[in-house]
């Protein structure tokens, strides 16, 4: 099974992110049933090991907290992969990230290696960008720098099953945890 444990969004923040993503001028829009903000990606794995870490997450506790959407911005450098928008720092959502990792660890999963940067993938874009596409995606991600959704409540977090398909990956939802 492919899986990860993510945040769900709540309808008034995918409606502004999809108007955002609606003025695009290049790459491929995330479809709103994969918005989401990722706590960890866990990765390919025997389904006795996601029920393991689903057990670990059952366990876990965390207060309810707010989040706000803030901001653009790319993965990749100057050939970008990834157009995302930000998270505004919020330390409930670094406390709950860090115990989704030890989870993974205590059910024997590998955890990821790269620091924890909490944002929504909004596109993706095909290797090697051409000039006039990469002119066009700085000018959109400039004129819409002071994107703002939210504040929202978080109260619950999930585990996700990924399917991949040619048209972009599929999510079934295998677990939800309250907060609080």
């Amino acid at each position: 099974m492919r899986a990860f444990v993510a945040l769900d969004l709540p309808e008034d923040v995918l409606d502004a992110l999809e108007a955002l993503q609606s003025g695009l001028p290049v790459g491929r829009p995330m479809r709103r049933d994969t918005l989401h903000l990722t706590l960890a990606f866990v990765g390919e794995h025997p389904q006795e090991r996601i029920e393991e870490l689903h057990d670990e997450l059952s366990g876990l506790c965390a207060p309810p907290f707010a989040l706000r959407l803030k901001g653009l911005g790319s993965f990749g450098g100057d050939t970008p992969s990834i157009l995302f928008a930000g998270v505004e720092a919020e330390e409930a959502l670094e406390g709950l990230a860090r115990q989704v990792r030890s989870a993974l660890r205590r059910a024997g999963l590998p955890v990821p290696r790269d620091r924890f940067r909490p944002h929504v993938t909004l596109a993706r874009f095909r290797p090697r960008m051409g000039p006039s596409e990469l002119e066009l995606l700085n000018r959109f991600v400039a004129e819409r720098a002071g994107f703002r959704a939210g504040p929202f409540p978080v109260t619950s977090f999930v585990l996700y099953e990924s399917f991949l398909h040619p048209e972009g990956a599929r999510h079934r939802e295998l677990a939800c945890y309250p907060l609080g």
